[in-house]
């Protein structure tokens, strides 16, 4: 017997072979939301509310492209089933903390080799800036789809405050060299 933290949705999806910009397009879908693939065409996510808008865009996709969707309402069938599939969910959000973790990092080191170089133009803060709000949305929707808490969430969270306090330092940085006089300069 399982207990209702366990409870899954799964997503059976059945697309026309051609034109393959359909199937792409409710894999993106269903990837963009942290579906667990489990095999061709299936597909499994908890079934808590952060979800339900995501398939239904993604069983939209399909019957927009004439195929079908038959969702499932599923536990594991023993206690051992149930750890396994969330496990395999616990893997994948694991994988995405550490790609974002990883983007974290280039951020920062963007961030540094701009200082190295002085390049304290508003062009730049702001496409510095832009990258830092793409890391919060993403950190946004992460967190949302970690329904289990994983442990790299925590990580994240810091990594993220470090890159905003890297993007601020570098902002004091360009507006210090814009407001800067021909007298200031040593």
């Amino acid at each position: 017997m399982t207990d209702d933290s366990s409870a899954w949705v799964v997503l059976l999806v059945r697309l026309p072979a051609a034109p393959s910009r359909h199937r792409v397009a409710v894999w993106r879908e269903l990837r963009r939301i942290g579906a667990l693939s489990l095999g061709q065409g299936t597909w499994a996510v908890p079934d808590v509310p952060v979800f339900a808008d995501g398939l239904a865009r993604a069983a939209r996709l399909a019957d927009e492209a004439g195929g079908d969707v038959v969702t499932l309402a599923a536990t594991g069938r023993t206690d051992a089933d149930a750890a396994r599939l969330k496990e395999l969910f616990a893997v994948a959000r694991a994988e995405d903390w550490a790609e974002f973790l990883a983007d974290c990092g280039k951020f920062e080191e963007e961030l540094a080799k701009e200082i190295r170089t002085a390049k304290f133009t508003l062009a730049e803060l702001e496409e510095e800036e832009q990258s830092l709000e793409r890391l919060r949305r993403w950190h946004r929707d992460l967190t949302a789809r970690d329904v289990f808490g994983s442990p790299e969430a925590a990580q994240a969270t810091h990594r993220l405050k470090q890159c905003a306090a890297a993007c601020e330092d570098y902002a004091e940085r360009v507006f210090a060299a814009l407001h800067q006089t021909s007298g200031d300069v040593t």
